[in-house]
């Protein structure tokens, strides 16, 4: 896969956040929480306007390219909310976490904010460069359309269930077009013609004869999908208070965080088990049958949610903003982490697998018939 330029112009216009958000962090009538929204769509406005007035040929080309200039600039304030809340910057946007999204000052919401201001920011200036330069950006499409897809599944209901929902500010509404985007952007993306395979019919033939036991990648594969799935359901089960001992020991000494009541680590056990458990089954299927074309498409788009989501529960289960009781006990760091690491590096590796040797999965069109004419 050929990585696209990233998009000098986008990455100018979004630097432009830095400057707007510390000038807009000394207006007084942003202290009230209306303010804050009515600014924040106004801004978008303006930048929206912006943009279509510099890059008309592009938008015109591919309208995603709006949508990927303007969450690029969005994906900027993120980094600069994550830094300041971990103290690494001050005076940018303390209006904004207080008065429109508070719940951005938990640890989730801080690590939801560092991804998406460094791999989102990459992606979106990289599918930017390739709109611009009239390249492919599939695959990478794909992946964020994961990425994004469940950041917004857990973050969206955990704001509303969570401990902040008597909190709910005016600015939450503006994340409501978020709902709306990946529809719209998923169906654009799917529906891009996909980079042409070279394989050899015969070559594809032999493969998909081959049985599992002939392919120790794929059988290594199918064990780790099986094990991340006894996972999932594992921890599905913890998060819905199940009483047997292995559920209490777990919660309580290897990963408390799944009991804070801000209840973004529920929300994300829940969508794994319902969600990222059955494409496990349905992908360990598509390595053992040939001809599942739909997998190495798919295997992207939970590669990119299941990427964002470990990190983000990786970081919240021990960040300070998390409270010590539910934060992960020191003897159990290793554990946690190796697991943590494994169920997140997984689903890379199969698509890795399936999108540098496709030949598994390709459909063989059914030669035609040959024609014998019948002697008398």
């Amino acid at each position: 896969m050929d990585i696209p330029p990233l998009a000098g112009k986008i990455a100018a216009l979004s630097l432009g956040a830095v400057p707007v958000s510390y000038a807009l962090n000394h207006v007084s009538t942003l202290s009230h929480p209306l303010g804050v929204a009515l600014m924040s769509a106004l801004i978008l406005g303006l930048l929206f306007l912006a943009i279509y007035s510099l890059s008309r040929g592009e938008i015109y080309y591919d309208p995603l390219y709006a949508v990927f200039a303007v969450f690029a600039f969005t994906s900027v304030v993120d980094l600069l909310i994550a830094l300041q809340e971990d103290g690494y910057l001050m005076g940018f946007m303390e209006f904004y976490t207080k008065e429109g999204e508070p719940y951005l000052r938990t640890s989730h919401g801080i690590y939801i904010c560092y991804w998406d201001g460094t791999v989102h920011y990459l992606l979106y200036l990289a599918m930017a460069g390739a709109i611009r330069r009239r390249m492919r950006y599939r695959n990478l499409g794909l992946y964020w359309l994961g990425s994004f897809v469940m950041s917004i599944l857990v973050f969206l209901p955990g704001n509303i269930l969570g401990k902040y929902s008597s909190e709910i500010r005016p600015a939450f509404f503006l994340t409501i077009p978020y709902l709306l985007v990946p529809c719209v952007a998923g169906l654009s993306v799917f529906k891009q013609s996909q980079v042409p395979t070279c394989c050899n019919p015969n070559v594809v033939q032999e493969e998909q004869k081959r049985s599992l036991l002939q392919r120790p990648a794929d059988l290594a594969l199918v064990i780790y999908l099986i094990l991340a799935g006894f996972f999932t359901l594992f921890r599905g089960l913890v998060v819905l208070d199940c009483p047997t001992d292995a559920c209490f020991v777990y919660i309580y000494q290897y990963e408390p965080y799944l009991r804070d009541p801000v209840a973004y680590p529920k929300v994300q056990m829940l969508v794994y088990m319902f969600y990222v458990l059955p494409f496990y089954g349905l992908a360990a299927y598509a390595l053992i049958f040939p001809g599942c074309s739909w997998l190495p498409d798919w295997t992207l788009v939970f590669a990119g949610a299941i990427g964002q989501a470990q990190f983000s529960h990786m970081g919240a289960s021990m960040h300070l903003r998390t409270p010590f009781t539910y934060r992960v006990p020191e003897d159990a760091w290793t554990c946690f982490f190796i697991c943590n690491l494994l169920y997140a590096l997984g689903p890379h590796l199969l698509a890795c697998r399936c999108l540098l040797w496709p030949s598994f999965f390709l459909r063989l069109s059914p030669s035609p018939p040959s024609l014998h004419k019948k002697q008398h």
